[in-house]
């Protein structure tokens, strides 16, 4: 019994020292761990590109392996206080997604310096375009886009839907919008990542989502952990509530447990699977594409 209990004792350690390396190394970490326990699911990189000369601007297209196209295309923009992050280390988004019938893009944008606003929804919505323009090349159909993000990627992907100039140009039109962890409602910035974003250019309450919510707005499904103190939920909830009374559709999901990052860990595996996030995020972007039969079986 008590070599039992040393062995339970040894596994709970394990399992609370890799969640300490996930949320100190972040999305890089996670990506190993789900590359080893989730294995490749069948999902392949058939493209590496960029959308402009800056390192950064860089896109990564995955598709499932033998799916009848053409299929709808998930673009997905990481998080990282739009000071570090990197698509390279989010493989395993696509891995979750894919599957399910999508041509999936992990997109990256200018950070620190050369990201403050508005250079990091410049990209985003040139990232977009991109995405779309490339779409048919690899099984993809640019008229089905939906678009997801976690928290600094979330207001990238929110932003750009709500406030019309940035993706008129291009006339992509999504046809859902993913928000995991966002920051929607967040001036006057208060935080350093907010002040060396925006408040070191001047930016103002057009910067924030909540100030650009319209009834005509895409299809939202907002996720955030009741526990999340880098981001507060109040961020969903107030964004939620503006477009709910201006009739535009939105569907939230609020996690008693979930801290900020919790949504994102639960698109990998092992976790993948044991939570209803990718579930729900894949659902939604289904019924929002039409895809009504997902590609392969899902597995954990």
């Amino acid at each position: 019994m008590k070599i039992l209990i040393a062995l339970l004792a040894v596994a709970l350690l394990a399992g609370a020292a890799l969640l300490v390396a996930i949320r100190t190394n972040g999305p890089a970490v996670l990506n190993a761990l789900d590359r080893v326990t989730g294995g490749s699911r069948d999902v392949a990189l058939v493209a590496r590109t960029t959308y402009g000369e800056h390192p950064a601007q860089k896109l990564r297209i995955y598709a499932p392996a033998d799916a009848a196209g053409p299929l709808p295309v998930f673009v997905f923009v990481h998080g990282g206080s739009w000071s570090w992050g990197d698509p390279d280390d989010y493989d395993f988004v696509a891995r979750a997604i894919a599957p399910a019938g999508f041509v999936t893009v992990l997109a990256g944008y200018r950070l620190g310096e050369d990201g403050r606003y508005p250079a990091m929804l410049e990209d985003t919505a040139a990232a977009i375009a991109e995405a779309a323009r490339l779409a048919p090349q690899y099984g993809g159909d640019p008229a089905r886009i939906v678009i997801a993000g976690h928290s600094a990627g979330a207001y990238n992907v929110v932003q750009v839907a709500l406030e019309e100039r940035w993706l008129a140009a291009s006339g992509v039109c999504p046809a859902g919008v993913i928000g995991l962890s966002g920051p929607y409602d967040f001036y006057p910035f208060d935080r350093p990542s907010g002040e060396a974003a925006f408040g070191s250019v001047g930016a103002g309450p057009e910067s924030q989502p909540i100030n650009h919510a319209r009834a005509d707005a895409p299809p939202m499904l907002l996720v955030h952990g009741e526990q999340d103190t880098l981001v507060k939920p109040r961020n969903t909830r107030v964004l939620a509530a503006a477009l709910d009374q201006l009739g535009a559709p939105v569907e939230t999901l609020l996690y008693d447990s979930f801290d900020h990052n919790a949504p994102l860990i639960s698109l990998a595996s092992p976790w993948r699977g044991s939570r209803d996030v990718d579930d729900a995020v894949i659902a939604f972007a289904q019924r929002h594409t039409e895809v009504s039969v997902p590609v392969q079986a899902q597995t954990p």
